[in-house]
């Protein structure tokens, strides 16, 4: 059944999901900021970041790589500076605890910064930005985890896939522009279903074990990524470093816990920058609209313009993929 789809309401996925995570044992809490991320994940964002990441979130907390009952902690390290600690849980709860908050600095001094330490990998990076926008919110957001990713060919993983996201208002009833990609030449969750499929990717994707570039996914995945763009990808692998583990305080991606194998919490780190466009130009959006229409006509492709619904509903349906579905079913029994 694997790679074969079906199609089910949101308001049951929720359900299912909710349920399951519960099961795993994240508290109600968690479970609501897990699940809201993984639905706009699937309904707008990456899909293999949706339903099945959310299977490595279920499987993590059931073998203790997160803290299901965590409570994160603020420290208002300065009036437009929030400091975090997810106190081992997932990086949705601490900002979701902390979002109102947050946004209501931004739109009081132009600009604030949340830093967070110590949870479980961000999962998709553009749900922070895009949920920001949506209250008229530009962001940037940084994020680190355990290392995967090589600098060059022939080097020793130093980076996780360190994604860099972006996110911009735009005028109702689009939806915001988001831009939202890992600094290494693809995505470990691509790596791996590639792994899977028995499926080889692309020249200078990764390296194996001795550091030589491969096609085959199964070596890759013992050896390393690589970033896009040569040098160029790799300095903004560093750059998403210093931002997210760095300012956060979370461990460097040498030292952080894998997020699919061991008991230890992964400590990954994320940093969110926001500022209020609308305070400098109330007319930001409609110009924003206006210069990316002018982009499109020259042939510019901008990310996001792949059809999606501005918006969805509980009755709405959305495909999952049915071994994925099975998956989750399963962990709700356990």
């Amino acid at each position: 059944m694997a790679g074969q789809r079906i199609r089910m309401p949101i308001g049951e996925l929720r359900h299912l999901a909710l349920e399951a995570c519960l099961a795993c044992g994240g508290s109600p809490a968690m479970a609501k900021a897990l699940v809201d991320a993984t639905l706009s994940a699937a309904c707008f964002g990456r899909t293999e970041l949706g339903f099945p990441h959310f299977v490595d979130y279920l499987t993590s907390l059931r073998d203790g790589r997160i803290n299901g009952d965590a409570k994160p902690r603020f420290n208002h390290v300065l009036p437009a500076l929030i400091q975090a600690d997810a106190d081992g849980g997932i990086a949705q709860l601490g900002f979701d605890l902390i979002y109102d908050d947050f946004t209501t600095r931004v739109k009081t001094f132009g600009i604030s910064v949340f830093t967070q330490r110590n949870s479980y990998t961000a999962g998709e990076l553009g749900y922070y930005v895009r949920r920001l926008a949506q209250d008229g919110l530009i962001s940037i957001a940084a994020a680190n985890g355990p290392a995967l990713m090589a600098a060059a060919e022939g080097g020793e993983r130093v980076y996780c896939t360190n994604p860099l996201a972006f996110g911009l208002p735009l005028p109702e009833p689009l939806p915001p522009l988001v831009i939202d990609q890992a600094t290494s030449a693809t995505a470990f969750v691509t790596l791996a279903e590639a792994a899977k499929e028995q499926s080889p990717i692309a020249h200078g994707m990764a390296i194996d074990e001795t550091g030589a570039i491969t096609t085959d996914p199964v070596k890759a995945m013992l050896g390393a990524l690589l970033p896009f763009g040569g040098y160029k990808g790799a300095n903004i692998a560093l750059i998403v470093e210093m931002l997210s583990a760095g300012l956060s305080g979370a461990a460097w991606s040498l030292d952080a816990g894998h997020f699919l194998s061991g008991e230890h919490p992964v400590n990954a780190g994320m940093t969110v920058i926001a500022l209020f466009p609308m305070a400098a130009d109330s007319d930001f959006p409609e110009r924003a609209k206006a210069q990316l229409e002018r982009l499109r006509s020259k042939g510019v492709r901008i990310p996001g313009d792949r059809a999606m619904p501005a918006s969805v509903t509980e009755t709405d349906s959305l495909e999952i993929d049915i071994g994925v579905l099975e998956t989750i079913r399963r962990l709700r029994l356990q």
